[in-house]
């Protein structure tokens, strides 16, 4: 981490933010001048950069974009995933439910219609 930070410093990033959600403790640093600077407080702390908020008062790490919406987290972000995956597979089966009776209806129809023909009826187009 501390050669990370040190390429970081060297390279110009403005912001630097580490979090160890373990222990619930979110670091951060910005550029002054030539070097990142330790963030005296993180909590309810806003990147002047990025515009998000940093909420550590809930007993973990809830960050807000600029907008003051908060952003979903790791397992938000993958049951959303999982409920369109699933809507998805619904959708799907019922696409081919469709088609099926679609092509059960038709070869009813043509069923039907060959009768009428053996009847020496013409059917209706």
């Amino acid at each position: 981490m501390i050669e990370k930070f040190q390429f970081y410093e060297k390279y110009g990033v403005q912001e630097y933010y580490l979090y160890d959600p373990h222990e619930v403790v979110l670091t951060g640093f910005l550029r002054i001048a030539d070097q990142l600077t330790a963030i005296p407080a993180m909590d309810g702390w806003v990147s002047p950069l990025l515009g998000v908020r940093f909420d550590l008062s809930g007993g973990e790490l809830t960050i807000y974009g600029p907008d003051g919406e908060r952003f979903l987290t790791y397992q938000e972000i993958a049951d959303e995933r999982d409920r369109a995956v699933q809507e998805r597979d619904r959708l799907a089966q019922e696409r081919d439910r469709l088609a099926q009776e679609r092509d059960q209806e038709r070869q009813r129809a043509e069923r039907l219609a060959a009768q009428l023909r053996a009847l020496g009826l013409e059917p209706p187009p």
